[in-house]
């Protein structure tokens, strides 16, 4: 859940896994009172029709039955590979993943969680933190109601998606860190405390689990403009939900948070471990890559121990 701004862009395309994995990229960005860049502008323009960018719902001319019609057109197109492929137990899974997400896009359910205006007027508010006008002369692009993109993320799990990525802008601090992050900071803990709370309110809690993150730590000194470059020796990140054993800190830093002095954590320990909550082992399940080698989901991690 992410949307363009007026200085950084990020398109969000698939890279060298082709157009195939082009991301659903409908215009949310009225939904946080953010303003799309001309660029982004132009380019949902052209995923649409007429300028409106990706839509939530069938065109003017395509209903539901011809829809259905096209699916069952495709499957028979399918059905000689899939004869041939009906032991690989991937590609059953992949089926049942395509039946799921097409699903979702023509029961509605879909368009119905992306519409933040059917939400209780109460958990709007909630998702809404209040809090001081940013600095007028540091530019940030996300205010308050970046915390609404964590409702949405619930939303969309609620409606039958698995994953939800959600995007907070502005970290990228290297000049006036402190200015930036008295403004994004009260946003990102009020919003994750309405999300826990509210995932807990709706017995959901121990169903999602949740990692919070970035690319990489800041460095632990501030440079000549106020800010904090990249580091990659240290970070840190934040776990719950899940039926995690959550409420402590692992691990320890040197006095200026630039090294790991004692039971460190590594990036792909943690995927385990979300792997491990799904319920799928990190060390034996394997997928097959682009050029038809298995690999494992991960080189080198381990669960967690302390919070499983």
């Amino acid at each position: 859940i992410m949307q363009g701004r007026g200085k950084v862009r990020n398109s969000a395309r698939p890279g060298f896994l082709g157009a195939v994995h082009q991301p659903f990229r409908p215009d949310i960005s009225h939904m946080f009172h953010r303003e799309l860049e001309q660029g982004m502008k132009g380019e949902l323009a052209r995923l649409g029709a007429k300028g409106k960018g990706v839509e939530l719902n069938l065109g003017e001319d395509m209903t539901l039955n011809r829809l259905n019609d096209r699916t069952a057109l495709l499957e028979r197109f399918d059905s000689a590979k899939r004869a041939l492929d009906s032991s690989n137990e991937q590609v059953q899974a992949l089926d049942q993943f395509n039946r799921q997400a097409l699903q979702i896009l023509t029961s509605g359910r879909l368009a119905e969680a992306m519409d933040l205006e059917k939400e209780d007027p109460k958990v709007l508010e909630k998702f809404t933190p209040k809090v001081g006008a940013p600095d007028p002369d540091q530019y940030t692009a996300e205010g308050p109601m970046a915390a609404r993109k964590l409702l949405l993320a619930r939303r969309l799990i609620e409606a039958g998606v698995r994953v939800v990525s959600v995007s907070i802008s502005d970290f990228d601090t290297h000049s006036r860190n402190n200015a930036r992050m008295a403004q994004l900071g009260p946003i990102v803990d009020h919003g994750l405390w309405a999300l826990v709370t509210d995932l807990e309110e709706r017995g959901m809690l121990d169903d999602v689990s949740i990692v919070v993150w970035g690319e990489f730590g800041r460095t632990p000194k501030i440079n000549s403009k106020g800010g904090r470059d990249h580091w990659p020796r240290l970070s840190m990140g934040m776990l719950a939900g899940g039926g995690m054993q959550t409420g402590q800190v692992i691990g320890e830093t040197d006095r200026i948070a630039g090294e790991a002095t004692s039971r460190p954590v590594h990036y792909q320990d943690v995927i385990a471990t979300l792997y491990h909550n799904l319920g799928i082992d990190p060390k034996s399940a394997q997928v097959v890559d682009p050029t038809g080698r298995p690999q494992y989901l991960v080189d080198e991690g381990e669960v967690i121990r302390e919070v499983i």
